[in-house]
Order: structure tokens, then sequence, then C-alpha cells
């Protein structure tokens, strides 16, 4: 029986052509290629819901500072270093999320303040943000609190109307973690004329967005990502910093006439650069984009379809602008004799690919020990966390292995039904 793994790129003879074309080139680091990618990464979140409808919006007037780096990670540390977030500051993060969304605030000396998600669901809970900051606006925190990383978790946008709201009153900028985004669509709260077909692309709606291209994400570069941003001073710094704190570019120095040896180092800055060679795959990968996000839809479908009306399951929530990038699973546990590792174990002793997303950070040893951190706390988090098991989901899936996937879960269900 054919093991199905829980992710594969898509990936085909356009992505080795661009890739081979750039190492015939002579010119490998980060250059033309790159500047070309964040072009192109602009257009599309210019035409916002446009490019998923007829009257795409090739005349927007929207500009965005798109800045491609080399992962999504030094991308959410070069957006919190540019907003000025510093030793001593408080960063406030969802629980419910990969340990990048939190460490980052941990390079800056900052300290992070871990808040629930919504009930039955994978959010940061706007209820939960909000009783946070009255909290941290009395005493000792007064006035630390600086930034807020909501995590558009697994496609699925967050309810950034509220978000919004909260943080304007509290004055803290918003570091969109659009990791799993990529391309989702959502209502912009702040646009004056809100319509269907002028959605905005989860990640530009915040001062920051920063996306991910890793290898299981909706596009990919093998590793990489893109910081965005509506701010030029954010995005200046940005700029300056991922490549060493250098004022020149690689491709300004050996491309203008004025000499190429010479620059000045403005800032101690970090190597956060990527690589013509992955910025060529992004590309191809950019220009493929609806495509894979329609072959993702049709996978998330069929499990819907599938595990709708099964009393053992219940089928994760979901937009009309969800990039459906994980398909986080619910198990009705009180119906069964297994937990949920026992449960999952199962479907990969099957040959199926699955994850867990994410053991919440708030009981990872670090973490807990350092804000003496308890499950008490965070209740939706744990809960959500017991019951979810991510199913593969990949563009490339056939309807063999789409089905396979779904007969060895319910099986599994109905076997261990109490």
């Amino acid at each position: 029986m054919e093991n199905i793994p829980f992710a594969r790129p898509f990936v085909g003879k356009e992505e080795e052509d661009a890739v081979l074309s750039i190492l015939r080139s002579g010119w490998l680091t980060t250059g033309k290629e790159t500047l070309e990618f964040e072009k192109d990464f602009e257009n599309f979140l210019k035409a916002g819901a446009g490019n998923q409808a007829p009257n795409r919006n090739e005349n927007s007037t929207e500009s965005f500072f798109c800045m491609a780096v080399n992962s999504a990670t030094s991308g959410l540390h070069l957006a919190l270093e540019a907003i000025g977030v510093g030793k001593g500051d408080l960063v406030l993060v969802p629980s419910l999320t990969f340990t990048a969304t939190a460490e980052i605030v941990r390079y800056l000396d900052a300290e992070i303040v871990f808040v629930d998600v919504i009930e039955n669901g994978y959010h940061m809970d706007p209820g939960a943000l909000e009783l946070t900051l009255k909290k941290l606006s009395k005493g000792i925190t007064k006035d630390r609190a600086k930034a807020v990383i909501p995590v558009h978790y697994g496609g699925l946008p967050c309810d950034m109307e509220k978000i919004l709201e909260i943080t304007k009153k509290y004055g803290l900028k918003i570091i969109e973690d659009a990791a799993h985004s990529f391309p989702s669509l959502i209502a912009n709260p702040q646009s004056p004329v809100p319509n269907p077909q002028s959605l905005s692309y989860a990640g530009t709606i915040g001062d920051v967005g920063v996306f991910s291209f890793y290898a299981t994400k909706t596009i990919t570069t093998g590793e990489g990502g893109m910081v965005v941003t509506r701010d030029k001073k954010i995005a200046d710094r940005v700029k300056v910093m991922r490549s060493h704190g250098i004022d020149r570019s690689i491709w300004n120095r050996y491309t203008e006439t004025r000499a190429s040896w010479y620059y000045e180092v403005v800032a101690p800055g970090f190597k956060y650069n990527i690589p013509d060679i992955l910025s060529a795959l992004g590309r191809v990968q950019l220009s493929r984009a609806m495509d894979l996000l329609t072959m993702r839809e049709e996978i998330a479908g069929l499990y819907d379809n599938a595990f709708r009306n099964d009393k053992y399951f219940t089928i994760p929530p979901t937009g009309p602008g969800d990039a459906r990038h994980l398909y986080p699973l619910r198990i009705n546990l009180e119906k069964l004799t297994v937990s949920r590792d026992e449960f999952a174990m199962k479907i990969q002793a099957e040959g199926v690919g699955i994850s867990v997303h994410y053991i919440p950070l708030h009981t990872m040893p670090y973490y807990k020990k350092r804000y003496s951190l308890k499950d008490k706390d965070f209740p939706e988090t744990i809960k959500t966390y017991n019951n979810s098991v991510s199913l593969p989901i990949w563009p490339g899936m056939t309807k063999k292995q789409i089905n396979r996937v779904i007969q060895v879960v319910k099986e599994l269900a109905l076997k261990y039904s109490k």
C-alpha cells in the first residue's frame, strides 16, 4: 500500500527551467531575479480580489513595499526590529503557533505575553487579547506593550476588525504572521467602502505582514519569505537590516557605475537576504498561485463532505477567502476509547502522514519556566491541541490518495468507538 506524505511541493519543468537559467547566468545570490520577484509579489497583492475574479484590478493604485528574505522567521525578526521593539518591551502572541512567532521577540530581548485562542477555533481570541492588555496597562507593565502578532492559522484569516479596534485603543503595532495565509482574502476593516471585489490579502492589513515560502506552504521557494508593508520608513529599515546593515544592496554595488567596493555599515544588521535561485523558483510558483489554491480547495471540499456529518469528527472552520493551507480535523474524543496522540499514531501506522499544529508554546520548557505558565490560563488552546490532527492537503494529491486518507481515518474511528 502506497505511503501518503503529509506534504509534498508541487513543482515541474517551469520551476526547473527557471532555476537552471539562474545557475547558468553567473549570478546566484540576491540580484535582479529577487527584485523581479518582489515586483511580481507587489502586483499580485495590489490586484486584491481581482486575482480571483474576472474583473481583475490591474489599475489598482494601492502600493506595497515587498522585501524578499530567506525565511518568514527572519522576516518577523526584521519587522519587529523595524518598528522599534527592544529590551523590556512586551509583544502579545497566541500560544497556538509555531515557535518562530514567539522566538523572534526574544531575539530583541523583549518579552512575550501569550494569549489564548477563540473557543473551538485556532486564532488569537480578541476578547482574551483585550483582557490581557487591560491587565498589562497597570503597575510595572504599564506602557510596555508595543505590538501584537496575530497568526492567520492554516490559511484562515483572523478577525482583523476586532484586533485593529483593540490595538488602536492601546496604541500598538500589528505584525501579521501570514506564514500560512497566502493567498487568503479578507475584508479590509480600514477600507472606506468595503465591497466583495475590493478585498485585501491577509498580511496586508496591519503595519507589517510576513509570508512564508517554506517547502510545505501554499507556494514555495524551498526556504524563504516576504515582508510586506505600506510604511516606507519600515521598508527602508528592513532593506538595510536584512543585509548586514549595509546601505547598498549587492546588486546595486555590482551594477552601478560608482565604486562597487564602497559601502557604509549604518547599523549592525543581519544576513537575511534570499538568493536569486530561490527567487526564480518563487516567481514561477507565484504565477501558479491561484491554480494551486484551487487544488487545495478541491481536496478540502472532499474532506469536508466526508467528515461534516460524521459524529466522530468536527471539520475546521473556513471562510470564502481561506487559502486551505492546513486541514486540522477535530476528533470528538468523548466518543472514542483512545487519546488524540494514540489516534494520530494509528493513522501514521497505516502509512498516512499527519501532523499536529501546534504543541502550545506555553507548555514548552523554555517559555513555561521563564513566564511561569499554566494550562488553566489557556483552556481553549489546550482543548484545540488535545483534539486536533492535521490531514495531508497538498496540490497533486490524487482522488485515490484522498479517499484512502478518508477511509483510514473513518475506519480507525469505528474501530476505537466507545
